[in-house]
């Protein structure tokens, strides 16, 4: 059987002497001076390390987790959780470097009060790995008692995570009465037939395969993204064949998740990745190169790739540049470059692109080139990739130059987020991300993006331009956001719901007020799915505080801080509740609790130096801002606020002088232009004040 031995199968297992590869002969490794060790005692293996009180202790090793290339150990603690250790084994061969105990967080000390901690929440199984280790699995969360009662039906990835509830299957297979009306899809509440009837013939004049017929369905797909895909959890009750947004908000191409070019950057799994390629746009699905049972390559090497590729035009030196046989020539290694995680663990970024070193060159992207040369420079690469092939390949994937201007507010960039967004034929992805930047650059030549968006056939785009709706006016917001809390999915009705939450309810009508009710309590119950998570409480707070449901707001952020003493954006949201409500001084008192749970964190020292301000006690403010400043010169916006404080006291040559630090690290920054021209229109220095002005015109395109 294929799937016997796969890493679905392996993927979490019962502690044993036939499961744990990791060595248990008193083995020891010291990470920033806390000594670990590996051991055995009446058949258990114990591993003594530092605990959550920073102290060492002898913990026994319940479950392991993944067996290539390392094998985690899962660890129970007191209320049905189990935690993952941050010490893992290498099950490389040796010669590669492996078969050695190594910290996943190797360059770094993590504290036991850090939330990168083993002990922490973050590091918890029940919340952030068991969903896609084992099989229907149910989390049972006790929100009262804060513990969790988790089950499944198998311990690790089988059958009826891909396939669904299987009894039906085993009426059709034994022929038991009944059986005959299951025939089509032999029982299989999913039966991930994408490729039935459909073959990929090779075009001789271009070297590469057709699908003979459309893919029509993305059930496989969305299955495989279920796990291999970053995301946050919708729903408690997974619907085999439901669509993807029905249960999950996957990320978009996010700054710190992924490049501008929507190469990898953090750990995003696989299905951002696939959806940019131009494999997945002409119908290629992840069976058609991965054996779905054994999870193998269907063919080892470039062998999968010539499947579709036809051989004597793409495997050839003309071709890739490099010796046959070479990492250089391997297909992969140059249109799927590899990334480590977890410190052993290369992943190849699924988005198959053509390598561009040029947009190295331009915007600081990697590059396949480097990977492998780095003894070179990205000027080397991209005059090799110039000299190879004369103009440089412009690829599938063309929106890196409009999201690096977004991130870095470029003039041009909005004309340039609607042309995105209006180009049907990019990525649906990439557009959702344009429209995630569009929002400050809308004007009368980009404004019809928004009814396109609500209109598109991509939920991820449509619930993109629902957020983009946020900041209008509520009678705009009202006209075209209600019928979006009507749409077929759920991700796109919670983003409708939580828009329109802060409308009054004077301002709808009995039929908007009774949908408005159905969406909100979706968006409950989406949050409710992870209420053991900080950021899900705080989630609900901030809903219920648009609902001006204070208590229940506060009691929400509360829990945030309760469930993790270190996260900050509890205490900061709490503490702006509180003074929304008049109550200063009570959200001061929160926010010098946050900063000595969190001392050193720049967010905590804006809000408390804004509450200050507001007391009227100036100096104290305008150090707190000046600190989180300081703290994170990348944020733009708390120099920004520290300037303005500087302004309003009487110090504006000190302001100025402060602008001019931050516009040179931040040339693009919209507040920062906008003040600099206002202080020296305020000082009399008319040209400095035209100059900043007339670029900040050039750029609120």
């Amino acid at each position: 059987m294929q799937w016997t031995g796969s890493h679905h199968d392996l993927a979490m297992q019962l502690a044993t002497v036939d499961t744990v590869l990791g060595n248990f002969d008193d083995a020891k490794l010291t990470h920033f001076a806390v000594t670990t060790s590996f051991y055995r005692k009446d058949g258990k293996f114990i591993v003594h390390t530092e605990g959550p009180d920073g102290k060492l202790h002898d913990y026994e090793i319940k479950y392991t987790f993944g067996v290539e290339p390392l094998q985690q150990y899962l660890i129970e603690f007191p209320g049905g959780r189990l935690q993952a250790l941050s010490l893992a084994w290498d099950t490389r061969p040796e010669d590669q470097g492996g078969q050695r105990w190594f910290h996943l967080y190797a360059d770094e000390k993590i504290a036991h009060s850090d939330e990168l901690h083993w002990t922490q929440p973050s590091q918890n199984w029940n919340s952030m790995c068991a969903e896609c280790h084992s099989t229907h699995l149910e989390k049972n969360y006790d929100p009262v008692t804060r513990t969790f009662s988790t089950s499944w039906s198998e311990i690790d990835v089988s059958c009826e995570t891909c396939h669904g509830p299987g009894s039906d299957h085993v009426t059709w297979a034994r022929h038991k009465p009944g059986s005959e009306k299951f025939e089509a899809g032999k029982g299989l509440m999913l039966s991930l037939d994408e490729r039935s009837d459909s073959h990929w013939k090779i075009n001789p004049e271009t070297g590469s395969a057709v699908r003979n017929k459309a893919r029509s369905s993305e059930k496989e797909i969305e299955m495989c993204a279920r796990c291999h895909s970053r995301r946050s959890p919708l729903s408690s009750d997974y619907v085999h064949g439901q669509p993807l947004l029905d249960h999950y908000l996957p990320r978009l191409l996010d700054e710190g998740m992924y490049y501008a070019d929507g190469q990898m950057d953090d750990e995003v799994y696989v299905y951002g990745s696939f959806i940019q390629s131009k494999m997945y746009h002409a119908g290629v699905t992840c069976s058609d190169c991965h054996e779905p049972h054994s999870l193998a390559l269907r063919i080892p090497g470039n062998g999968v790739c010539v499947q579709c590729h036809q051989a004597d035009k793409y495997e050839q030196s003309s071709h890739h540049f490099h010796k046959p046989g070479s990492q250089g020539a391997s297909c992969a290694e140059c249109h799927m470059p590899p990334r480590t995680y977890m410190v052993v663990d290369p992943r190849h970024d699924h988005s198959m692109r053509i390598p561009r070193p040029d947009l190295s060159v331009k915007l600081e992207v990697p590059n396949a080139c480097n990977n492998c040369h780095q003894d070179k420079d990205v000027e080397w690469a991209a005059g090799q990739v110039k000299t190879w092939y004369g103009d440089i390949p412009a690829g599938f994937q063309s929106y890196a130059e409009t999201l690096h201007g977004a991130r870095n507010n470029e003039g041009g960039t909005g004309n340039a987020l609607a042309a995105l967004i209006r180009s049907t034929d990019t990525a649906d992805i990439a557009r959702a991300t344009a429209f995630a930047q569009i929002g400050p650059y809308l004007s009368a030549a980009t404004i019809d993006v928004l009814p396109l968006g609500l209109s598109d056939d991509d939920p991820r785009v449509r619930a993109a331009a629902v957020v983009v709706l946020e900041t209008v006016p509520s009678e705009i917001r009202v006209r075209l956001v209600f019928p979006m809390l009507d749409d077929p999915v759920l991700a796109v009705r919670i983003e409708a719901a939580r828009v329109l939450a802060s409308i009054p309810a004077g301002e709808l009508s009995t039929d908007q007020r009774l949908l408005l009710e159905k969406g909100l309590q979706e968006t409950v119950a989406a949050q409710q799915a992870m209420a053991e998570r900080p950021e899900a409480q705080t989630n609900l707070g901030n809903l219920y505080a648009a609902l001006g449901e204070t208590e229940k707001a506060a009691a929400a952020y509360k829990t945030a801080t309760d469930i993790n003493a270190a996260y900050v954006p509890g205490y900061v949201n709490l503490a702006d509740l509180y003074r929304a409500q008049g109550e200063e001084t009570e959200a001061e008192k929160i926010l010098r609790q946050a900063a000595r749970v969190s001392p050193g964190n720049a967010d905590i020292h804006h809000a408390l130096g804004l509450s200050l301000v507001r007391q009227q006690r100036t100096d104290e403010g305008v150090e707190e801002l000046r600190l989180a400043s300081t703290l994170t010169p990348e944020n733009a916006r708390y120099i920004y606020v520290y300037a303005v404080a500087l302004n309003s006291t009487g110090k504006p040559e000190q302001a100025i002088m402060v602008l001019q630090g931050a516009h040179n690290q931040h040339p693009n920054n919209r507040d920062i232009l906008g003040a600099l021209a206002a202080f020296y229109r305020d000082m009399g220095n008319e040209v400095a004040a035209r100059t900043y002005a007339e670029k900040l015109r050039s750029i609120s395109r």
